[in-house]
């Protein structure tokens, strides 16, 4: 007898989860111990990772309490104190906190006169590729000021130019690498260069003053009017701040018309 249509699509779907069974049941009996062994191994790795992960995070805030310490016995007239936990943490594996321990070293160093030993330890922070670029650049900039009296000119103009040529003009460190290499040309009696250099930094507008007025003066001293160049910059700016509530009024004015 000819099943009927809805018979036949019921008999198709049964064969077809008998099929599926048997397939899972053969591949489980040929794998199953693989299959499990494989789900175990992930478990353990995941949970190993988020082991790992919580171990770094502990890792950090001790380092963080630590640098604190050194930090308050610094403040509290304890440099012996301060310097066995700035070499615990400058000797860690964490190249953030290592590169603060050292640059805090070094400014302990340079405190006391050892301008050698002040730049031996920025020159470490300067040379560590696991540091972001920017904590490089500083540090390079604070060992050539250390080293200054004593390397050559021309190594001070070489070592600052990469700073000085920068594109770009709010780089933190133009201005310390410009004064250093004007230092240098100055030396090497190179007016022109050095006059040109303290008249770029007298232009910047977010310096310190000290160092804002060390080149006015020396600009001044080596033919370089760097209070016109200011006087007319701050000018400009005043005439393009008053031209922009003037151009609004007026388009204002054109709409109401």
């Amino acid at each position: 007898m000819a099943l009927s249509p809805t018979n036949n699509a019921a008999l198709l779907q049964e064969v077809d989860e008998a099929v599926r069974r048997d397939r899972l049941d053969s591949i489980w009996k040929s794998h199953g111990r693989l299959i499990v062994a494989a789900v175990v191994a992930a478990l353990l790795a995941f949970g190993g990772y988020l082991f790992w992960q919580h171990r770094q995070n502990e890792a950090r805030g001790e380092r963080a309490e630590a640098l604190v310490a050194a930090l308050d016995k610094l403040d509290a007239n304890q440099p012996r104190g301060a310097t066995a936990d700035l070499e615990k943490i400058a000797a860690g594996d964490d190249a953030a906190y290592r590169s603060i321990a050292l640059i805090q070293q070094a400014n302990m160093q340079a405190e006391k006169g050892d301008m050698k030993g002040a730049a031996a330890l920025v020159a470490k922070v300067a040379a560590d590729q696991d540091i972001d670029p920017a904590l490089r650049n500083m540090a390079l900039v604070r060992q050539t000021a250390f080293e200054l009296g004593t390397i050559k000119p021309e190594t001070v103009i070489a070592r600052m130019k990469p700073l000085v040529d920068a594109k770009d003009p709010a780089s933190p460190w133009f201005a310390s690498a410009a004064e250093l290499t004007a230092i240098a040309h100055y030396k090497l009696g190179q007016f022109d260069q050095a006059g040109a250099l303290y008249g770029r930094i007298a232009k910047l507008p977010d310096i310190p003053k000290s160092l804002q007025s060390r080149s006015v003066q020396m600009a001044g001293m080596l033919g370089v009017d760097a209070v016109a160049d200011r006087a007319d910059d701050s000018a400009a700016k005043d005439r393009k701040g008053e031209a922009a509530p003037k151009a609004a009024a007026a388009a204002k004015s054109e709409e109401v018309q």
